[in-house]
């Protein structure tokens, strides 16, 4: 089975259903865009920054999810900004911290006031 994000006018994900696989030539995307009068686009419950988990065909940069934005430009879905201080990587569709946390196998947080990872103890 396939998965669709049902859009509003404002390109925001209000649903994420669970519908046919597209086959046969048939688009089920106009097909459930006209049952729940919304915008419909396909997702991969698999894509994650654009890449296919299992090395299938990634479906736009991300799963949606209720709340996700879809970018038409960029055919991608956008999850919400976490924090003020981050930014979009153009690539993955991830927001990203503007300091990388480290990578020396402790537990870290990010602290938005000093916009740095702090260690979580």
């Amino acid at each position: 089975m396939a998965h669709y994000a049902l859009i509003d006018n404002s390109n925001i994900v209000t649903q994420v259903i669970v519908g046919h696989d597209e086959e046969d030539d048939y688009d089920w995307e106009e097909h459930y865009a006209e049952d729940f009068s919304l915008t419909c686009r396909r997702t991969s419950y698999n894509t994650r920054g654009g890449v296919h988990i299992t090395g299938g065909t990634p479906f736009r940069k991300n799963y949606a999810g209720i709340g996700f934005t879809y970018d038409s430009v960029r055919d991608a879905f956008i999850p919400p900004k976490p924090l003020p201080s981050w930014v979009l990587d153009e690539t993955t569709c991830q927001w990203e911290p503007p300091v990388a946390m480290p990578t020396d196998g402790k537990f870290y947080r990010w602290n938005e006031d000093t916009l740095n990872w702090e260690e979580d103890t």
